[in-house]
């Protein structure tokens, strides 16, 4: 390695990306290349990054496995960073193997940590924890040791573990302030912060009340019945009963639990279920049906009465029935609170994150457009959106989470 390829990768380390151009930007060898598209990456021109590091590819020799596999590792992490979801993970599982047997094991936990947080940003939170579970960043450089506390943090708030994510979090501020990277030191800060917003709401017949996250975990645990509109289920005691794929008898829920300790109308359960003010005996009777399919479901910490009127939610035990709304309204609220994040999505990523078709997205996004909630940049398959962040409060309540298949 010559002195200005050692001196750029200095500055790198450092995240000093004009100070490494400086030193290769009139160079066209591989090793330059991949050094300048790095440093492309950290003054976000990823596009033009990816370029560099696929030139830097194709550039190294047979023998130089080692090269290569770390250009695709750099590259998978200006993918991220894109959040261009759609690739296949194989590439980065073999390049982690061969850095792995070649003994960089800073590459290869930094292949690991991304293949996580690609995870991460599908919202498929379990395979994240398995994949974190065999991560040891211990003894390696600050800064990776950085990431990969914050990586475990923020899974750790997704999971609803505000204690565990609190105790990542410090050790990330420590690595973070030996590694020396500013940038890396403001975002711990940030993610701390995010702790001490509101993260939901308590809605009850005398207004509402704004919960952090850790208020929220201790509602949960309380025993009380909990319809939770920001993951769409309902639980009590420990027992969590997803009701994301069954809107239908969501909306049900939460109409009884808003009304609790009273009945709902048919008529407006009618409306709240089947978008439509309009009832008829069809109606009246598929009424009666989903009631009956969600008295089955609740059955272990509820029941449903029937009353003169209409419907009420009556808990096991007297328990208090509590529910949560997200702390911004609307359907779209978890395709805002991704976009919130500063980094400019594609249609079909954002389809990928929140289990939806693209049509489905496209749909949403022209709406939240003409609302002036969202923009894009760019044309036909280079578009993509962005939307300003969404100040005081945290939105880890609002990002997806895959579901299981049913």
């Amino acid at each position: 390695m010559d002195s200005l390829i050692a001196a750029a990768a200095r500055a790198l380390a450092a995240g000093d990306a004009l100070q490494a151009l400086k030193r290769v930007a009139l160079r066209d060898d591989p090793p330059a290349l991949a050094l300048r598209g790095i440093a492309m990456a950290q003054l976000g021109e990823h596009p033009r990054a990816r370029e560099l590091l696929r030139r830097a590819a194709r550039g190294f020799g047979p023998h130089e496995e080692l090269a290569r596999a770390r250009c695709v590792v750099a590259e998978a992490e200006v993918a991220l960073a894109m959040r261009d979801l759609g690739g296949s993970p194989r590439p980065l599982a073999a390049a982690s193997v061969a850095l792995e047997a070649r003994a960089d094991r800073a590459n290869a936990l930094q292949a690991r940590l991304i293949a996580v947080r690609r995870l991460l940003l599908l919202g498929r939170l379990d395979e994240a924890a398995v994949k974190l579970q065999g991560l040891d960043a211990r003894g390696g450089p600050p800064l990776l040791m950085a990431v990969a506390e914050l990586v475990a943090a923020e899974l750790a708030l997704r999971s609803l573990r505000p204690d565990a994510a609190q105790a990542a979090l410090a050790r990330a501020h420590d690595a973070a302030r030996r590694a020396g990277v500013p940038a890396l030191v403001a975002e711990v800060a940030e993610a701390r912060a995010a702790l001490d917003r509101p993260a939901a709401r308590r809605l009850h017949a005398g207004g509402e009340q704004a919960l952090r996250l850790v208020e929220v975990t201790a509602l949960l645990d309380s025993g009380a019945l909990v319809v939770d509109a920001c993951r769409h289920g309902v639980g009590a005691g420990g027992e969590w009963l997803p009701l994301a794929r069954r809107p239908v008898l969501f909306a049900l829920a939460r109409a009884l639990a808003e009304a609790w300790p009273g009945d709902v109308d048919r008529s407006v359960l009618i409306a709240c279920a089947f978008r439509t003010r309009h009832a008829d005996e069809t109606l009246r009777a598929r009424l009666r049906v989903e009631i009956g399919r969600l008295r089955k479901l609740v059955a272990g910490f509820a029941h449903i009465e029937a009353t003169a009127r209409g419907f009420a939610i009556k808990p096991h035990g007297g328990r208090d029935v509590v529910l949560l709304a997200p702390p911004i309204d609307g359907s779209q609220a978890s395709l805002v609170a991704l976009l919130s994040d500063g980094a400019a999505w594609s249609t079909s990523a954002l389809a990928l994150a929140l289990g939806d078709s693209q049509r489905t997205v496209q749909r949403a996004l022209a709406e939240l457009e003409s609302a002036g909630r969202v923009r894009s940049i760019g044309q036909a398959r280079a578009r993509r959106w962005l939307a300003p962040p969404l100040t005081g409060f945290t939105t880890i309540l609002l990002l997806p989470a895959a579901l299981p298949p049913e």
